[in-house]
């Protein structure tokens, strides 16, 4: 990293996210000793509190924090300090009414919760860096002062149509597209009359709909790249005011409302991948993990993690099980959410680690016991170095060009699976073989690290990615691709070409017509009959590929998936959605020949990675598992030598060692 004072290697850190604001000092300093007796290690506080430091405008009062942090000091616990950027004071909306949002139909919406500012907005621009300055300056050589966070959930923010916006927007276009001509082939104007004769015409497209898809598209993108640049400014003021920090932010670049393209900036303003994890399905959860990180090398931080919940007091075991699998994603940190419920607000019905009534509840004992285990295991190869061999392809542009609005929807009529289940579809059984896979943007990233890259459904294929898989593919590398995948350009139009668009010669094929079965694909490959759960399928036209399956319960054995020698590498296509079970049997068929070895074998729902000699098991499920063992094997957690089996309870875990 070049930053020895970082935390690195032989580091796990255990602690939760505290909000002081609703606290007494009394409280404070009980809630403190609650979290060193658990052994905490680490606090991340200051999230949704800007007027908490600034209660007026250039008026700023840290007598009250100064008083937690020194507590936080005498503790032996480190403070994560967020810029609290969003949500924005009242003061600010009041003095500043250019940071209200204005919905597409032209209402001025008061700041009724969290996040609804206009953080384009030139006022709240110059204020947040004010702000952000004063608060850096000040902690700067605080001795609690660990790293920084950037405006907490910047995805999860508001669209504004204002004619302020408008104007913003259309000095973006001119910066993309240049000339009115140029933006008129992008948005395709020849039709229906839509054709713009002078920048004044342009109007900001609806989110929401109606609209034509080539303008839903750069209605993201720009709001993508004003919250890119609102990162970037924080990241100058902590690179000039405290440098020797990393920055450690919880962005949720998925957001439904807005999202933006992490993966393919995220350098700019990120030094260790982090989220908040409120995991579901494992492989699932993995995913979204596995993407927060992208192609770091620094591992991940769980800057809120599961403990109890909005309406959800909480599962005995659950939150500690859910930490191995983290250590097994190569987290390095785990942040409960959060330390006190809430009386009031927006989360009042918000359990943490102190009930209502200020009781330590089971919860706090439970991180106790993860916070003292990880001691214990952040010595013997913790947190996990990743070097994953097998990359998973996410698109920001194919995430929103395959699910626009629109009254007249064609695309959601075509792309019947969604992109999400594509990906997950795609990594699931990675994960099943213990296997590690990154999910980067692969048109911003160097692909030959890696001995098998992934690219399910991605139906936006743009230049740099098409030139990047060419490049790998020619170079040695073998890439496989799914059903949807590279019919539309940059500009979210067709391509006119034969498909896949910019691709069709590495693939050694065209696939242009698609139909849907009338039940679920059965696939045959080296004598195997594998059920799939999808109908539908892509017509495969090779012309230098190969044929390596096909479908049984179609007429005509028709191809299934195809491989095609391109320079040094291989082009493989899948003829239909990316389906676990089909993708499981394609991995496998090609996991000697890539040299990738699968993790320790494991029954469902149990997974497993080897961390320097010693094999780390974690039961996801909430019955008993039982693993074959080869040799006797001592559990470093349990204590117990385990001989033929090792036992799992529910949610168990263990560290096996000879």
């Amino acid at each position: 990293m070049g930053h020895p004072d970082w935390p690195g290697s032989g580091q796990l850190f255990v602690g939760t996210c505290y909000q002081p604001i609703d606290r007494t000092r009394e409280q404070v300093r009980d809630d403190v000793a609650l979290m060193k007796k658990a052994g905490f290690t680490v606090v991340r506080m200051g999230d949704l509190s800007w007027d908490y430091f600034e209660p007026a405008e250039g008026v700023f009062d840290f007598k009250s924090f100064d008083y937690v942090m020194d507590e936080m000091h005498a503790a032996g616990i480190k403070v994560v300090l967020d810029i609290s950027g969003l949500p924005a004071p009242q003061w600010l909306h009041h003095k500043y009414p250019g940071v209200d949002v204005v919905t597409q139909n032209g209402e001025r919406l008061n700041a009724a919760e969290r996040y609804m500012e206009d953080i384009s907005d030139p006022d709240y621009r110059r204020l947040v860096t004010e702000f952000a300055d004063a608060l850096t300056k000040h902690y700067a050589h605080h001795p609690a002062l660990f790293a920084i966070g950037f405006d907490n959930e910047i995805g999860n923010g508001f669209m504004s149509y204002s004619q302020a916006d408008r104007a913003r927007f259309v000095d973006w276009l001119k910066n993309r597209y240049g000339t009115l001509e140029a933006l008129n082939k992008a948005w395709a104007t020849q039709r229906w009359s839509r054709r713009i004769d002078s920048w004044d015409e342009v109007q900001l497209p609806y989110g929401d709909g109606p609209g034509p898809f080539e303008r839903f598209l750069d209605l993201h993108r720009y709001w993508s790249d004003v919250t890119i640049d609102a990162l970037k400014n924080l990241e100058a003021v902590r690179k000039k005011n405290v440098p020797d920090k990393p920055a450690i932010s919880n962005l949720w670049d998925t957001a439904g409302r807005k999202g933006f393209d992490l993966l393919s900036t995220h350098r700019q303003y990120v030094s260790y991948g982090a989220m908040g994890f409120y995991p579901g399905d494992p492989s699932d959860s993995s995913w979204e993990a596995r993407m927060m990180q992208g192609a770091l090398s620094t591992p991940i931080w769980f800057n809120e993690f599961t403990a109890g919940g909005g309406g959800y007091y909480g599962a005995k075991g659950r939150s500690r099980m859910w930490a191995y699998v983290g250590l097994i994603d190569g987290a390095q940190a785990l942040l409960a959410w959060t330390f006190n419920s809430h009386q009031g607000g927006e989360e009042q019905a918000l359990f943490g680690l102190l009930d209502h009534d200020n009781t330590p509840s089971w919860k706090l004992g439970e991180f106790a016991q993860i916070a003292s285990e990880f001691k214990t295991l952040e010595k013997m190869g913790f947190p996990r170095q990743m070097k994953p061999s097998v990359a998973i392809a996410y698109s920001f542009d194919t995430n929103i060009a395959s699910a626009p609005n629109g009254p007249s929807n064609t695309v959601r009529q075509y792309i019947t699976t969604p992109y999400w289940t594509q990906q997950h579809e795609a990594f699931r059984p990675l994960f099943r073989d213990n296997i590690d896979a990154a999910v980067i943007n692969i048109g911003h990233e160097d692909l030959g690290r890696y001995k098998l890259v992934v690219v399910p459904g991605d139906y936006l294929m743009d230049k740099a990615s098409a030139d990047a898989l060419r490049r790998y593919v020619s170079a040695g590398g073998t890439v496989v691709m799914t059903a949807f995948s590279a019919k539309v350009n940059e500009n979210n139009q067709w391509f006119d070409t034969p498909l896949p668009g910019r691709l069709s010669d590495v693939f050694g094929l065209k696939t242009n017509e698609f139909y849907n079965a009338d039940a679920p694909l059965v696939v045959t490959m080296n004598g195997e009959e594998i059920r799939g759960s999808n109908t539908f399928y892509e017509v495969l036209e090779p012309s230098t590929a190969q044929v390596l399956a096909r479908f049984s319960n179609l007429e005509g054995a028709v191809p299934a998936i195809t491989a095609n020698r391109f320079g040094k590498g291989r082009a493989i296509y899948v003829a239909t959605t990316a389906q676990a079970p089909i993708m499981e049997a394609l991995y496998r068929s090609l996991y000697t020949d890539l040299a990738i070895a699968p993790g320790p074998k494991t029954p469902d729902g149990v997974y497993a990675r080897v961390v320097d000699g010693r094999t780390l098991y974690v039961n996801t499920t909430p019955r008993a598992k039982d693993v074959q063992l080869d040799a006797p094997m001592a559990g470093v957690l349990t204590g117990r030598t385990w001989t033929g089996r090792l036992h799992l309870g529910a949610y168990g875990v263990d560290l096996l060692q000879k």
